[in-house]
């Protein structure tokens, strides 16, 4: 197996950070204030960027609430916490010492992604970056990935994709690319069948074992 032609592509919540739980929180009182009349709602949005969800849930508000919707997100994305998953940074820089391209792939906005970025230290640490902003549909779409393997000049196929939404896994599946599940977000048994492999998180991850079981599944 050849390892030295591979780049490595991350989604952002529930792979690099643990933010999960700080957007369950966020929704579920929006859904309380804003009458949203759809059960589980935080867990049908993961993945999805926050334009593609007022499009889909919020059309019928006033263009006021949408843009309070907005607001309110920036300014809790601006003083949540970014706990990294385990592993995660160890990870990423194992990847960056030994070469290897290095995306992040995010349905989060520009704004949001340089707060992480500056807080994690990882200002040198990815060849591109793809938010929402560069993208004109959102994930499940295959376009974020796509864009990510064009900025660094690899095939899909070979890409290996660390994701942790359905919707994000769909859209790495779409770009035929190869796909590490994370069940940060999701059981592991609904995520089998999904992903060339599963793991819990980053912890004792070697990038050899990673390619191998991959390109072996």
């Amino acid at each position: 197996m050849k390892y030295d032609n591979k780049a490595f592509l991350f989604d952002l919540d529930g792979v690099i950070i643990d933010s999960e739980p700080c957007y369950d929180q966020f929704w579920n009182n929006a859904v309380q204030k804003y009458r949203i009349p759809i059960e589980n709602f935080p867990a049908i949005i993961k993945g999805n960027t926050l334009k593609a969800i007022l499009e889909k849930y919020f059309y019928d508000y006033p263009v006021e609430i949408q843009q309070q919707i907005k607001q309110e997100c920036s300014d809790f994305e601006q003083t949540m916490d970014y706990p990294p998953i385990p592993g995660a940074l160890t990870f990423i820089g194992q990847l960056k010492g030994s070469g290897y391209p290095i995306a992040l792939v995010t349905s989060s906005d520009s704004k949001k992604v340089e707060s992480v970025i500056s807080r994690l230290k990882l200002e040198n640490f990815f060849d591109s970056i793809v938010t929402a902003d560069r993208i004109s549909v959102g994930k499940p779409h295959p376009e974020c990935y796509l864009l990510a393997a064009q900025d660094l000049k690899k095939e899909p196929s070979d890409c290996i994709v660390f994701e942790d939404s359905f919707a994000g896994l769909e859209a790495a599946r779409r770009a035929h690319m190869k796909i590490v599940a994370l069940s940060t977000t999701n059981p592991p048994e609904q995520l089998q069948g999904k992903a060339n492999l599963v793991i819990p998180n980053f912890d004792g991850v070697q990038i050899q074992s990673i390619v191998s079981q991959v390109y072996r599944s």
